[in-house]
């Protein structure tokens, strides 16, 4: 495919320099595809996840449209779209719909501006947030450009199902919307088995799978750990359970206090909680109070640190509430796996990370929100040191989850029914 000169453009609510989640996995698609001979234009905000406040370097910025060139080695650039949208500090439920439709308004205007100039072959929405789907109808209709509207969470399910939303006639109303989006896009795709079976059931249609990926040759296992340690100031003899990622309404992070709790009398075992955003502050002066002196706090690290703290992981947690079942794969767990780490999962049976994780061995699977079940795992971890599960993660992530592979199949189906 290399060298094919179509067009892509990426529409969405998250995007580089931000370190996590979607905003990380939009970044680096867009440099995936301009490094591979297309060319690409993104309209996004201004960074601000996941600290919920427009980042420093843009900040005075932040108010108008800005146009920016992302220089590719060997490439044309990818030009990114800037869009002014409103942040709260303190994102509540309706806050967070407010900044989803100041930038759905905001990026209207940017989509329209580009419509009259420039024609694309193909223009990808990401969702969340799912009302920027209208843009992409808006240029499936009158550019007769192929739309794929890609889910990387299903936000409306997500805000209902954990209370963040309680209006019942606006979650029907989004509700309406988001089946007016399933049934006019050119392509659905989404990022679990579990994800596409409940797109399915709001909409009986083709869903691709498009997982989340890794960059196996930047993301690995390091042998030589004694370093690492020493720099990041770690005793050597002390046994490290990771939780990197979002503080949110979706992660179950008062069992891991709880289980640190639990755990106290354990000198060898060290917590470390690697996150950032309006609720890392509020965790650590909860954890003060509590006098649990076996949590450390580090703010997100850049790529190239971001290995060196995956690899002094004895344990890696993924927690999730047990009302977020199937609704959300969590995008920390490819990195793990490519790091060949040990991670301890919270996932109900029926659901397609349980079987995921278990079909392949590559992790210890433990119920949501019990905190007895969550404590031995980890001693039993700490004191066996299962190897082999080390070994099937790395296997899984460079067989299943390498960038190369996740994005060219996807490409290869969408471009073979074009």
């Amino acid at each position: 495919m290399k060298g094919d000169k179509k067009k892509f453009l990426l529409i969405g609510n998250y995007f580089f320099p931000e370190l996590t989640g979607i905003g990380k996995y939009n970044g680096e698609m867009i440099d995936w595809l301009s490094k591979n001979g297309y060319q690409c234009t993104a309209v996004v905000p201004y960074p601000y996840s996941p600290y919920w406040r427009i980042h420093s370097t843009n900040y005075y910025r932040s108010y108008w449209y800005k146009k920016e060139l992302k220089k590719m080695d060997h490439s044309a650039p990818a030009i990114i779209y800037r869009c002014p949208h409103f942040v709260p500090s303190i994102p509540t439920g309706l806050k967070r719909v407010i900044s989803d439709l100041s930038f759905v308004i905001s990026s209207l205007c940017q989509v329209i501006y580009l419509m009259a100039f420039r024609k694309y072959d193909y223009v990808i929405v990401i969702s969340p947030c799912f009302l920027l789907g209208f843009s992409g109808l808006l240029i499936r209709l009158f550019k007769n450009t192929k739309f794929i509207y890609h889910i990387q969470d299903l936000q409306v399910d997500t805000a209902h199902e954990l209370g963040m939303i309680r209006w019942k006639p606006f979650i029907k109303l989004m509700f309406r919307c988001e089946l007016a989006i399933l049934k006019n896009a050119d392509y659905v795709s989404s990022i679990s088995d579990g994800m596409i079976k409940k797109i399915k059931q709001k909409y009986d249609r083709p869903v691709i799978l498009f997982p989340n990926w890794v960059n196996t040759d930047i993301i690995y296992p390091v042998k030589e750990k004694i370093s690492i340690k020493n720099k990041l100031n770690i005793p050597l003899d002390r046994k490290i359970v990771l939780y990197s990622g979002a503080i949110g309404e979706k992660q179950g992070l008062k069992d891991l206090l709880d289980v640190a709790s639990n755990l106290h009398f354990r000198k060898d075992i060290n917590f470390i909680i690697c996150s950032s955003g309006p609720y890392f502050n509020k965790l650590k002066k909860t954890v003060q109070d509590l006098k649990l002196d076996n949590i450390s706090f580090i703010h997100l690290l850049p790529i190239e640190k971001y290995n060196e703290l995956l690899n002094i992981a004895d344990i890696h947690l993924v927690l999730q509430r047990s009302n977020a079942n199937d609704l959300v794969m969590p995008s920390k767990l490819t990195s793990i796996l490519s790091a060949g780490g040990l991670a301890i999962v919270t996932a109900t049976a029926t659901t397609s990370l349980h079987n995921l994780i278990s079909n392949h061995k590559i992790g210890y699977i433990i119920e949501q929100e019990n905190v007895k079940a969550l404590t031995t795992s980890i001693v039993e971890i700490i004191d066996t040191d299962p190897i082999e599960i080390k070994k099937n993660a790395r296997e899984f992530a460079l067989k299943y989850l390498d960038i190369n592979i996740v994005i060219s199949n996807f490409l290869s189906q969408v471009m073979s029914v074009s």
